[in-house]
């Protein structure tokens, strides 16, 4: 009996962990992705190119597909044009190919209480251009849920941190400069509680909705929210150099967007690490008996990864 089909779209941090876990399963796997697979495809997966924001495309990339995971994002300069017409694109895909569809999402469509705690209840009230595409993004799926289209489920993480976690606070650039010695680039203020995801646990949550059919919103499994500090110290720590940060304010970021059109994406979203940021994943816990991976095994896997793509640091751990 042939396997199922599981199609990801998106092959960039979180999509090829899904397909790892998925063939570990024995399940078929396709991957897709609008450009080059500049970092190649996981071991016993298919690859096509192919732009799901074209519905024609979607629909040809998506065949034969009883699962669908959307872990696609454009260029962050690139979401006004490009962020719902991916969602439209893959819900008619999915659609067309009779298959469940579970999507990969961030926070940014919330009100941000005082509190700082997120959970799936929490008011959408976007206060930026790219958290109203979000939740603009969202809604497209959702309704063609209530619509009976597509069966729809939706997991939510925070920032990521972890191996392969390059586009982060907490990615390519801080172990760069990290591991040469260097202050890192923080944004706002350090000592606020924020939610990281680790990279394994978002691909392990998106695979168990999948797997157990859910629907809705569910906040992925994630460590407690605890302050920005508290990582750079225990990564410094590892490494074996002092923990110096520079934070790149609002004025930083709109000069270096002059260079990388990313930067000039971000002063908007400082919100973010100006007071609590937390992730409440409790129903998901709840529901699918779930735990983040251990502080310490995060802290291993991260800091092997980062020594071997950007070099040995200063010190041993």
């Amino acid at each position: 009996m042939t396997a199922p089909l599981h199609v990801i779209a998106g092959a960039g941090q979180i999509g090829p962990l899904i397909a790892q876990r998925l063939i570990a399963r024995g399940l078929r796997v396709r991957i897709l992705r609008r450009g080059a697979f500049a970092h190649g495809v996981p071991e016993g997966a298919e690859s096509v190119r192919a732009d799901v924001s074209d519905p024609a495309q979607a629909a040809e990339a998506l065949r034969g597909a009883s699962v669908v995971y959307h872990c696609a994002n454009p260029r962050y300069y690139r979401w006004a044009e490009e962020l719902v017409p991916l969602a439209r694109g893959i819900v008619h895909g999915a659609a067309k190919a009779g298959a469940r569809l579970v999507a990969l999402d961030n926070l940014y469509m919330y009100e941000v209480p005082a509190d700082g705690r997120l959970a799936e209840d929490t008011p959408v009230r976007p206060c930026s251009k790219k958290g109203a595409l979000r939740a603009e993004a969202a809604e497209v799926m959702l309704a063609a849920d209530r619509a009976g289209d597509v069966p729809v489920a939706i997991g939510r993480a925070s920032d990521f941190v972890g191996p392969g976690m390059t586009n982060s606070v907490l990615g390519e650039r801080f172990w760069r400069r990290l591991l040469a010695g260097k202050p890192v680039e923080v944004l706002g203020d350090v000592d606020q509680p924020h939610t990281y995801s680790y990279g394994p646990d978002v691909a392990d949550g998106l695979v168990t909705l999948a797997l157990g059919e859910a629907r809705g919103l569910w906040h992925l499994p994630a460590l407690p929210a605890e302050p920005t500090r508290a990582w750079i110290e225990r990564f410094a720590a590892a490494v074996g150099v002092a923990p110096r940060t520079t934070e790149l304010t609002p004025l930083k970021l709109r000069l270096a967007g002059l260079f990388l059109p990313e930067a000039r994406e971000l002063p908007e979203m400082l919100y973010q690490w100006r007071g609590p940021f937390a992730l409440d994943d409790a129903r998901f816990r709840a529901a699918w008996d779930a735990a983040p991976t251990p502080v310490d095994e995060v802290l291993r896997a991260t800091l092997a990864w980062a020594r071997a793509s950007y070099g040995a640091g200063r010190a041993a751990a």
